[in-house]
């Protein structure tokens, strides 16, 4: 493992097993239950999330797949070796093999302590967990640990350099996400991790007690857990804690991804949902992730157009700038103000807030339109609906906020939200054209690092869907 000074590697056989880490994997796989191609399938729907569905039992001939490094897009993955059926079962992960806070050899502990260890992210106990077992040289998991990617080689941007993180994404929401994340993890770190490390000096060794190694293990879990959905009846509670699932992290993701991962509850099936042709890789998803959630939680964009699932926001104090900047007196720009404060007593809006627009829809469809409605309004209008308390008649004329629906809004709503356009794009450090020059021009893009590549994916991805807005709202 690694100090403060060494970058920590996961790699190699252990206790004298098979130097291929492939082939450990897959030993190890027999050992604990976790079936490669079963005979029995079962046929995929419901959301594309990390979540499972319910699932229509079938008999196709066992599906044939490879965990390797040849013909995939990053690092390791899976590929078919024979043509795959939609409906046809990939593999299967007993319960018992996922590393947890409930699986891990200090299970008990963790559990005796969950009070003490409650954080923000919720995920201080699998963190604290993996911590133990990466040390333990009898770890049940070292075969799987050796799949894993290098650990010092992450590519999230929360391991960029500040500046060439913000010259790159500027503009995006990644670097004020990140800064976030490592502001929490500090704190979570110094406050709650190492003072129950130290707590225990018989089960976390010095060279685990390290701020850059918990960096990383956060990283890994953002990028390589798994969170089980609730269910429908148990939306108010709080989300699962994230698990580690072998196998099923050894899929890459793609929006038009051909396998979904289902819970049942004894063990997690991975099932086609396409076809799948001899030779191609197996890819599941990891949820509707715009590219600049993909970057920041996975350390990897879908190049443009590819994403289907990419968004643009608009912060929603831009919005408000945009109204402000319409006033011309004193008295509407205090009107104006009012009005932002009756939006937050509905709780349409906030400071941190944003409008997510998609390719094809507006997802936070009713927040955007209930705000240029308010912002829009006549005084007198607005004074009505705040007499009412906002429970006056809110009937949307306009229908639903599909993007090809926003020529038909009020005019004074287009003119909102087109000037809203104009301000988010200013935040940006190039236009469309510089990222649209160096995406044409072949040669030009290879010469660029994989950093910068990424980076001018995400931004230029954001910067079509605003300017289609700009062009919906146009006169």
């Amino acid at each position: 493992m690694a100090t403060q000074t060494k970058r920590p590697r996961v790699a190699g056989p252990v206790d004298g097993g098979d130097p291929d880490p492939v082939v450990g994997f897959l030993n190890w796989c027999r050992r604990v239950g976790l079936e490669l191609s079963p005979k029995v399938s079962e046929r995929a729907g419901g959301r594309r999330t990390r979540g499972g569905a319910r699932a229509a039992l079938t008999s196709p001939p066992p599906a044939q797949v490879a965990v390797s490094r040849q013909g995939t897009v990053a690092g390791y993955g899976m590929v078919a070796r024979e043509s795959v059926q939609a409906g046809e079962l990939l593999f299967v992960v007993p319960r018992a093999a996922l590393l947890s806070q409930h699986t891990c050899s200090i299970g008990g502990l963790l559990e005796r302590e969950r009070g003490a260890l409650q954080s923000l992210s919720g995920w201080v106990p699998l963190l604290l967990a993996l911590l133990h077992e990466l040390q333990a040289p009898a770890s049940r998991w070292r075969p799987y640990f050796a799949l894993w990617p290098e650990l010092g080689r992450l590519e999230h941007p929360m391991f960029w350099p500040e500046e060439e993180r913000r010259c790159l994404l500027q503009g995006t929401g990644v670097p004020e996400a990140v800064e976030k994340d490592l502001a929490n993890i500090r704190s979570e770190y110094h406050s709650i991790v190492l003072p129950f490390m130290e707590a225990h000096p018989d089960l976390f060794s010095l060279r685990v007690r390290s701020l850059e190694l918990y960096h990383q293990l956060v990283a890994l879990v953002m990028a390589y857990s798994f969170q089980e959905p609730l269910e429908e009846e148990e939306d108010e509670k709080e989300p699962n804690s994230p698990v580690m699932v072998p196998a099923a992290d050894i899929l890459n993701h793609l929006a038009n991804h051909n396998a979904n991962l289902e819970y049942s509850a004894n063990c997690l099936r991975m099932v086609a949902t396409q076809p799948i042709p001899k030779g191609h890789e197996i890819f599941n998803t990891y949820g509707q992730m715009a590219n600049w959630q993909l970057i920041h939680m996975y350390g990897f964009v879908e190049p443009y157009p590819d994403n289907t699932d990419d968004t643009a926001d608009i912060q929603m104090v831009t919005v408000r700038e945009a109204a402000l900047q319409g006033t011309k007196t004193e008295a509407e720009r205090l009107l104006a103000y009012e009005r932002w404060d009756f939006l937050c007593k509905l709780e349409m809006v906030g400071e941190e807030g944003a409008f997510v627009i998609g390719r094809e829809e507006v997802l936070t469809e009713e927040e955007l339109i209930t705000t240029l409605k308010v912002l829009c309004m006549p005084a007198e209008e607005f004074r009505e609906l705040k007499d009412q308390d906002g429970g006056g008649d809110n009937k949307r004329e306009e229908g639903s906020l599909t993007i090809t629906n926003i020529p038909k809004l009020k005019a004074s709503w287009r003119q909102l939200l087109r000037n809203s356009v104009l301000l988010t794009l200013q935040t940006y450090a190039t236009d469309l054209k510089t990222d649209q020059d160096l995406l044409s021009n072949k040669e030009v893009y290879a010469q660029l690092s994989w950093r910068e590549q990424q980076a001018l994916q995400v931004r230029y991805g954001q910067k079509m869907i605003l300017h289609q807005l700009l062009e919906l709202t146009s006169w």
